[in-house]
């Protein structure tokens, strides 16, 4: 493993990863090329969103994460993805702080799932492991209680009691000020060790997506995001053309909404702030927590218009 590191900005790094992985009794896989931020601004917490129903048979949720790109996070959705190869689970990669800095360790795939920072991304991925399917017989089962599945799509399923941790937070990050404090158990130490490899090209073009669509990037204030555009349905059937207009109409409007609200709210602190004639390191601090909360609702709003979008899709065909 070769290790290049190079300085971009005071405080901010970004590091390059060239890995060739291979074990006996496995082909090697290709080499891949995985990068990472090291920041010195905490990750905003994870937003809340519902997760599309599973497209078919074969397919395992790897859940959406914060990325950084031009000076800013930005959200990666969560997506449906095919493994590399059957018996292969997701580790999630995860935002912890490396002493000085926070620092991005890639996911990757493997026969186990490792230590993903303790984050509790929800769907199975409690925080520890994976709980939302497992493989058998070199098909994937998924568990109906913590997994979005239609039975007339999907037939590989179960149902299994979860526990539920209630005192489990929206923090997306581990160590650090505020981050949580879980550490890896030697299984998850074992997983990392073990072969593996790093994301597959669905996921690579998800993220590349995402840095260049994402309402999130750049924006401080609800009024610096883009307006959401739907494509016209189209089925060939005039009345559930309408219908689905009509959701896209009344989901827009919920949105426009709430983009309202929160603008208004940020002004009304940007006032206070000016009258009590604030310091500029405390209007600074204002600025991040406004762009930390914009990007959140950017974030809900871009799982909607998916969700919303895969619901007025016909579910995909088995192969």
């Amino acid at each position: 493993m070769r290790n290049t590191v190079i300085r971009v900005l005071p405080m901010m790094l970004t590091t390059i990863t060239l890995a060739a992985c291979g074990s006996a009794g496995y082909p090697p896989p290709d080499e891949y090329v995985t990068t990472s931020a090291a920041v010195d601004v905490a990750p905003p917490d994870l937003p809340a969103y519902s997760q599309p129903p599973c497209p078919g048979d074969g397919y395992l949720w790897t859940p959406g994460y914060w990325a950084w790109a031009d000076g800013s996070y930005y959200w990666v959705p969560g997506a449906w993805v095919e493994p590399p190869q059957p018996g292969f689970l997701w580790t999630p990669g995860y935002w912890g702080w490396g002493g000085s800095a926070f620092v991005f360790h890639e996911g990757y795939w493997g026969e186990h799932v490792g230590f993903y920072g303790g984050v509790a991304y929800g769907f199975g991925y409690s925080g520890h492991g994976y709980d939302g399917g497992r493989w058998d017989g070199g098909h994937f089962f998924y568990n109906r209680s913590v997994t979005n599945v239609n039975v007339t799509v999907v037939h590989n399923v179960y149902n299994s009691t979860t526990i539920v941790n209630n005192n489990v937070t929206r923090v997306s990050y581990n160590g650090g000020r505020g981050g949580i404090t879980a550490r890896a158990t030697a299984d998850e130490d074992a997983a990392a060790q073990a072969r593996h490899v790093g994301p597959v090209a669905a996921q690579t073009e998800q993220g590349r997506l995402a840095r260049a669509n994402s309402p999130s990037r750049a924006a401080v204030h609800p009024n610096d995001l883009p307006r959401t555009e739907h494509a016209t349905p189209n089925t060939g059937d005039p009345n559930l053309d309408q219908r689905y207009k009509s959701e896209q109409d009344q989901l827009a409007g919920k949105q426009a909404q709430e983009r309202q609200d929160l603008q208004q709210r940020q002004q009304q602190e940007h006032q206070r702030l000016s009258q009590q004639n604030a310091a500029p390191a405390k209007v600074q601090q204002l600025e991040q927590r406004h762009q930390q909360q914009t990007q959140a609702l950017a974030a809900k709003h871009a799982r909607q218009t998916q969700t919303l979008k895969a619901r007025q899709q016909p579910p995909r065909k088995n192969r």
